[in-house]
């Protein structure tokens, strides 16, 4: 073989080579492109899931995803059944809870729920609303021209008529409790609810407005007037 001859074959190989090197790399980058795409994909396709599992918890049809999916979905239905009758149980905060007719036959008390232990009644006489009631940690009471009503922290309302008895002074109770009354201000009265023997149990203040407590089960106002009146 001469020189020239052997030149040309190795330039035909060179160039195969460079070729081959070219397809090769073409097809990397092919491949790079590929994986871009996919992870794209993949990323679209978990907000689509995202998106069905936004759907189910919303109450949508869509279908299961395999057996843990539909597994998952039974307990989280389970427990929307219960959210819902923990609510119908226990009145959203703010919803009407009922409406109690009170003592003077006219009166009836319209009551809601705030919150824990936090209600509101509103007094209404003929679709006036006369006085508001609100527990705060506290009961609340009302002498409203000598009807008495007592809000309680656990939402229930207990009112009557007469029995009142104007401070300062003692003066025996229903229950057999005895309540020590004086004036502590300008609309200001304090009470000291006494037992056997003296016995200091509590205390009722009614500072610029009217008070109430329950003693074990006997309902108790005291006026920002110094009227206190009781009824088991």
């Amino acid at each position: 073989m001469s020189a020239i001859t052997t030149v040309r074959t190795a330039r035909r190989r060179t160039l195969r080579v460079a070729a081959a090197a070219l397809v090769a790399a073409a097809g990397l980058s092919l491949t790079a492109c590929s994986g871009s795409d996919a992870t794209g994909t993949k990323a679209a396709g978990q907000t689509d899931m995202d998106t069905v599992a936004e759907s189910r918890d919303a109450g949508s049809s869509a279908g299961a995803q395999g057996a843990e999916t539909e597994a998952g979905a039974g307990s989280e239905a389970e427990g929307k059944a219960g959210a819902v009758g923990e609510q119908a149980a226990k009145p959203k905060a703010g919803a009407p809870v009922r409406t109690v007719p009170l003592a003077d036959g006219i009166s009836k008390a319209e009551i809601q729920r705030l919150g824990d232990q936090h209600y509101r009644a509103k007094i209404v006489a003929r679709g006036d609303v006369l006085a508001t009631l609100e527990t705060s940690g506290h009961d609340a009471g009302l002498d409203a021209n000598d009807m008495f009503v007592v809000l309680s922290l656990d939402g229930t309302v207990h009112s009557w008529t007469g029995g009142g008895h104007q401070g300062p002074g003692t003066f025996k109770l229903a229950g057999g409790w005895t309540a020590k009354v004086t004036k502590a201000g300008e609309l200001r009265y304090r009470a000291q609810i006494l037992g056997r023997g003296g016995v200091v149990y509590g205390t009722v203040e009614a500072n610029q407005q009217d008070a109430g407590v329950v003693a074990n089960g006997v309902y108790i106002v005291l006026s920002s007037g110094g009227v206190i009146s009781a009824h088991a």
